[in-house]
């Protein structure tokens, strides 16, 4: 469990994230410390609900849902996070990387976001649609286990010029803020 805070005496906002996937914990306290000044976050291992490799967006933020949901029950935690990623094919006839992130509240409001999505090489395709897993796949094809818990396929792809971590950020942020609207304080229909 990690608190970050920055000096405030109220009590810190619990957040329990649907993995402890550590790149995931910290995307989940980098976007969620831009919106609370004292978090508590703590990673839980829940299903996903789908397949061990997610095929297409809606399957990829099913899964991310249902680790939210799951998540922030395990703990009776303030949110729950869930970020899944998967494959959906895309423009050009290439498959992509994706990601989703959900964050849910104690009343069973959610908010969804995404994440930026990367094309995977053609041999990397080949695999997946033999029934080969993107995690996996990769581990086995530069010989280091375990890519997607620290830099991910986006750092492999990219030569290091992005990781895991930014990408998963993004959709977290999205998330909590078609969750907690911070743009509705700056409209009309506030009032």
């Amino acid at each position: 469990m990690t608190e970050a805070h920055s000096g405030v005496t109220s009590p810190p906002v619990r957040i329990t994230v649907g993995s402890t996937n550590p790149t995931k914990l910290r995307a989940v306290e980098m976007a969620a410390a831009t919106f609370f000044d004292r978090l508590m976050t703590e990673g839980v291992d829940v299903p996903s609900g789908v397949p061990a490799q997610p095929w297409g967006d809606d399957e990829t933020a099913e899964g991310a849902l249902q680790r939210a949901e799951r998540a922030r029950k395990a703990r009776d935690a303030d949110f729950g996070v869930g970020i899944e990623s998967g494959v959906a094919d895309g423009p050009f006839q290439r498959l992509y990387v994706v990601s989703w992130a959900v964050a849910v509240d104690r009343h069973g409001a959610f908010g969804a976001g995404g994440s930026e999505r990367f094309p995977l090489p053609a041999d990397v395709v080949d695999a997946l649609h033999r029934g080969d897993e993107l995690g996996p796949h990769l581990d086995r094809l530069v010989g280091i286990p375990g890519v997607s818990r620290r830099e991910g396929a986006v750092s492999l792809i990219t030569g290091g010029r992005r990781n895991r971590a930014e990408i998963l950020v993004a959709a977290v942020l999205q998330a909590f803020a078609a969750l907690l609207r911070p743009w509705a304080a700056h409209t009309r229909d506030s009032r």
